[in-house]
């Protein structure tokens, strides 16, 4: 019969995991190491290992923990259940709200997770075409009878480009803060790209 876990046990887990993804996106998952993240942790290297087998199954953490945050955003902004256009915007709102506070985990997910196993690998990007699934479905709601339905994914790829890598020229100290920069690019997208989109309705 296994040992019931330490209450404490899911508190120390996240603070390894909080201290890895700060190692990770800032060395990079290949030439990081389990030392590292145990001296960022300011604990042992074998309590590290207590904690998680190897670096693939932190980094499987991390990146899986991230995107079922994302999977978590879609879910509340689609229970609200706005009109096409609020939900778009509440969308976007929503995503570089967690971007601005996720930059170092939303780095890992983008840049990392090409060195998981396949089957993890596979597990996370399955979750990230739900949610790219997500904004798919919100501009086609836009554009119900958008006459090239192939372009739908390539204009939510086009969204995510604006949205991104905003976090590494945006001060969010500066005059103009994350949630203006979301009201920019609905407008941009919703009257640039969709409102000039040729043969739609």
């Amino acid at each position: 019969m296994a040992r019931p876990r330490a209450a404490t046990f899911e508190v120390q887990q996240a603070a390894i995991r909080d201290a890895a993804t700060r190692v990770f996106a800032d060395q990079g998952f290949a030439a990081a190491s389990m030392a590292q993240v145990a001296r960022a942790c300011g604990v042992s290297k074998p309590l590290v290992y207590h904690y998680y087998r190897d670096k693939d199954q932190l980094l499987f953490d991390i990146a899986d923990g991230y995107i079922r945050r994302l999977l978590a955003i879609v879910d509340e902004v689609q229970q609200q259940r706005l009109d096409p256009e609020a939900h778009f915007r509440a969308l976007v709102g929503c995503f570089m709200h967690e971007y601005r506070h996720s930059q170092a985990r939303h780095t890992i997910l983008v840049q990392d997770v090409k060195f998981l196993g396949a089957q993890a690998r596979a597990r996370v990007v399955a979750d990230q075409r739900q949610v790219v699934d997500a904004f798919v479905a919100a501009i086609s709601a836009l554009k119900p009878r958008l006459s090239r339905q192939a372009l739908r994914v390539p204009l939510a790829m086009v969204l995510f480009g604006m949205i991104n890598w905003m976090f590494t020229w945006l001060d969010a100290d500066g005059p103009v803060n994350y949630e203006d920069m979301a009201d920019v690019v609905s407008e941009v997208f919703l009257r640039g790209v969709l409102g000039s989109a040729s043969g739609t309705s």
